[in-house]
């Protein structure tokens, strides 16, 4: 296993050794695409969920979610974030639901993997809330949008 990064020359797994890098400004932004079956569409449009509010409810829970990456994400660092932020909204056509997180900080590693986690869970907690309704949500799409910061600079999808 030689030349990877997060395994050792006997294959054995390792956080990398960040410690000599310097602190820079860290900024991602990942998004998650929701189908929803016609009942929940209807039920969110008319407020109508038993269990309340599932749009704020994932939006907090997607916070928290990344603020726990390096729980979830075995490899991943524990970083200090600046800012998280999610916002769930429900597009004009196709009964779409997208979730974004951006993540921000200034240390030594990146925050795309908190982005990720933030949505992710964001859209699982949405379809818990959801469930009763119909069970046929479907969380189709999770994906990174762009991040900035460290060596790599600044990458935006296309």
């Amino acid at each position: 296993m030689a030349g990877y990064s997060h395994f050792d020359e006997l294959g054995r797994p390792l956080m990398v050794d960040v410690g000599g890098k310097n602190h820079t400004r860290r900024r991602a932004v990942a998004e998650c695409l929701v189908d929803l079956p016609e009942k929940v569409y209807e039920a969110l449009l008319n407020g109508e969920n038993f269990k309340g509010d599932p749009i704020k409810a994932a939006e907090l829970c997607g916070i928290m979610g990344a603020k726990k990456t390096p729980d979830l994400i075995p490899l991943c660092h524990q970083i200090k974030l600046d800012s998280v932020r999610v916002k769930c909204e429900l597009m004009d056509t196709g009964r779409t639901l997208r979730i974004e997180c951006e993540a921000s900080a200034n240390d030594v590693t990146g925050v795309e993997m908190e982005a990720m986690v933030g949505v992710t869970v964001a859209a699982l907690v949405f379809y818990d809330m959801c469930k009763a309704i119909d069970k046929g949500i479907k969380i189709k799409e999770a994906r990174l949008l762009e991040k900035s910061g460290g060596k790599s600079g600044f990458w935006k999808t296309q």
